[in-house]
């Protein structure tokens, strides 16, 4: 199956973009018409902007251990997302998560295919790669490729608000001949097309060592925060705030386990 929409329901999958772009628009007029609270809000005033104003969001690689929290995170808070995965049989999960799967290869896609799925989101995320256990050909095509795909889509679909889950260490001149030094160098290099875009407002977010621990809520976030895990119940926590941060456009950001919770380190390095 090359693409498709399992949404169901009466819309079309033409008529869904459509009323998506409609609502997209709605939902940046009234936006620009909130008055941004000053300062450090807490949690409590940030979800009820929220509720007020919800943002749709689409997510590559929607089936990811991250991509699914995520999900979970951006749904509860009344959020409309959708998922892009490869396998029709991962969208029970995706649905579990509140998300909307939408079945579309990015390996083998075009730029108007997924531009069609991003057309009236308001953000994008990058979360795709090959995984564990692929070769440096998947790399290639998955986590440095797609995400130039995905890239370019967003761009031409009008969505400026633009996110990519990297890695640390991630450099297009990375040298080395291990699958895994291959990822670093795809990774990187994806990252450089992504920054070369004056379309998009993008921040990259390059993770420490992703684990499975439940998540604190306590991060260091920084240009360069040096070595060390993070869970990713905590990764995918500083996603959805920095979805919510336009003042990080523009930065490369390391994450590692810390003593700041999340909403404050956003804070910090907010127009830095």
């Amino acid at each position: 199956m090359r693409g498709g929409c399992l949404r169901g329901g009466a819309l079309g999958a033409r008529a869904a973009r459509g009323e998506h772009a409609r609502q997209a628009q709605s939902r940046r007029k009234a936006r620009a018409g909130l008055r941004h609270p000053k300062g450090f809000a807490g949690t409590r005033r940030a979800a009820h902007r929220r509720t007020v104003v919800s943002m749709r969001i689409v997510i590559a690689g929607g089936h990811g251990q991250i991509a699914l929290r995520l999900e979970r995170l951006l749904s509860a808070r009344g959020d409309e997302v959708a998922g892009i995965i490869r396998k029709p049989e991962q969208a029970d999960d995706l649905r579990t998560a509140g998300a909307e799967p939408v079945v579309l290869d990015l390996e083998s896609a075009s730029v108007d295919e997924v531009a069609a799925v991003l057309e009236g989101a308001d953000a994008a995320v990058f979360a795709a790669g090959a995984g564990p256990g692929s070769d440096a050909a998947r790399k290639e095509t998955v986590d440095r490729a797609a995400a130039v795909l995905f890239a370019d889509a967003a761009e031409r679909a009008g969505v400026r608000r633009y996110l990519v889950v990297s890695s640390m260490g991630a450099d297009p001149r990375h040298e080395g001949d291990e699958v895994f030094d291959a990822y670093l160098r795809a990774k990187g290099s994806a990252d450089e097309a992504v920054r070369a875009r004056p379309g998009l407002d993008w921040t990259i977010l390059r993770p420490g060592m992703l684990t499975n621990d439940a998540g604190t809520g306590l991060i260091t976030l920084a240009a360069s925060t040096g070595r060390g895990p993070i869970p990713r119940d905590d990764v995918a926590a500083l996603l959805a705030e920095l979805i919510d941060t336009p003042a990080t456009t523009g930065l490369t950001l390391e994450a590692i386990s810390g003593s700041v919770p999340v909403t404050v380190a956003v804070k910090g390095v907010a127009g830095n």
